[in-house]
């Protein structure tokens, strides 16, 4: 594959740029993705094609260990470099994720998009396919004049924290976007009834569409220096949010097990989620303590990995590399055993690790785990200082790459020590 002029300069930028991350913080990495969007991308690289249809479960190969990210689909062609990472294998990569996890996103070039404000309430409408729908946030402003930077949440979190760091906090209430259900029922549904889509990109469409809303109506926030957040299946809505919209700088999932942070091959916790118990719908009379997921988080193409899921051709750390060079901070709560908290330290940090390091972007990717209990609120603190290195470029002396008592597990992502070579 031979470097174009334009495909040095862009390569040059971005080593400079994220060199400057390092030094002065995020408020850069907006600027990472619009300059290298102004520079014309290197025109010599074909994407290998993605089969289409996408094969089924039962054509893909077992994978015991976690999938190699750099593999395209096809099972035989590599990426060979970072800018054709970015061109073909992450957009591959998404459009997997939507086949076998989320369902399609809808194309939002098809909606129009309003908002209103009253005090701090703010409401945002959207109209597609001749209906309309609204969604209501609530905004918690710091004190002063701002911009300030925003963290959208959903379920509840530490606000108070966050806006005297001088962070905004607007919330939204998820179960009308989308209730938690079959009923198929809120301000998405709406809109979509009858898309073969999970709960989980619903929610994250909600995210998008206050943040819309926020560019529309809100002053006061810089909406370019925004976070998303929630916790346990609602951090699985957060990481799915982050994944969709490049707007969003950082992804904070708290808490969030499989189809989320949480890795499907390895449940190194003793009592994990898995695949299987995630995407079936426990009877109304199974205690709380011990209910996992709810077959509407995701679409029906991951029903067909049950008891397969050594052939889904992605695992959690896939999800999160995807994200790079975008800021994601992973919180699990050492007492939390339940949303494998171990294998996402353990596994699906450094696995993801690998591909941030390799884009030279290593320190955009950090692990938190405080010792709480699921969803515990001390989770929100122990990751703001990563958010504030990331939204207002404030440096820490935290070290986010600190897994406790816990250690890496190389030999579950084998080719960790094989990364592409080409620039």
């Amino acid at each position: 594959m031979t470097r174009t002029p334009s495909t040095k300069m862009r390569t040059t930028l971005f080593t400079v740029l994220t060199l400057g991350v390092v030094i002065y913080g995020t408020p850069l990495t907006h600027d990472i993705r619009n300059l290298l969007d102004i520079l014309p991308r290197q025109t010599n690289i074909t994407c290998p094609s993605t089969p289409n249809p996408m094969p089924k479960a039962s054509a893909l190969p077992s994978i015991k260990t976690m999938p190699d990210p750099f593999l395209y689909l096809d099972g035989k062609t590599r990426v060979q470099s970072r800018e054709e990472w970015l061109q073909c294998r992450q957009p591959e990569i998404v459009k997997l994720l939507q086949e076998y996890q989320y369902g399609y996103y809808p194309d939002h070039s098809q909606e129009t998009v309003s908002a209103t404000r009253s005090g701090n309430t703010l409401t945002v409408t959207v109209s597609a396919g001749g209906k309309s729908a609204s969604i209501a946030a609530s905004l918690n402003l710091p004190s002063g004049s701002g911009p300030f930077p925003v963290v959208i949440s959903i379920g509840g979190m530490d606000t108070k924290s966050y806006t005297n760091a001088g962070i905004a906090v607007v919330t939204f209430d998820y179960s009308k976007v989308a209730a938690d259900s079959n009923s198929k029922s809120g301000s998405f549904w709406t809109l979509y009834n009858g898309r073969d889509i999970g709960v989980l990109a619903a929610w994250a469409w909600g995210f998008h569409r206050v943040l819309d809303g926020i560019e529309l109506r809100v002053p006061e926030i810089d909406a370019t220096r925004s976070g998303v957040t929630g916790c346990s299946r609602l951090g699985k809505a957060a990481l799915a949010a982050g994944l969709f919209d490049k707007r969003i700088a950082v992804t904070m999932p708290m808490c969030s097990g499989v189809q989320g942070a949480g890795p499907y091959r390895y449940s190194l916790s003793g009592q994990g989620e898995n695949l299987e118990n995630a995407v079936s719908t426990p009877p109304s009379s199974t205690p709380s303590s011990e209910k996992s997921g709810a077959g509407w988080w995701t679409c029906s193409g991951i029903s067909q990995f049950v008891g397969k899921s050594t052939q889904l051709p992605y695992d959690a750390h896939t999800i999160v590399a995807a994200m790079a060079p975008r800021a994601v901070v992973l919180s699990q709560n050492a007492n939390d055993p339940f949303t494998d908290s171990k294998g996402t330290a353990q596994v699906t940090f450094p696995g993801a690790k690998v591909v941030y390091k390799w884009l030279g972007v290593g320190e955009k990717l950090g692990m938190s785990i405080p010792s709480g209990g699921h969803c515990d609120m001390s989770g929100y603190a122990d990751v703001l200082p990563f958010v504030q290195r990331v939204l207002q470029g404030k440096s820490t002396a935290r070290d986010y790459d600190d897994l406790k008592g816990w250690k890496s597990m190389p030999e579950a992502f084998p080719w960790g020590g094989d990364v592409p070579k080409g620039n």
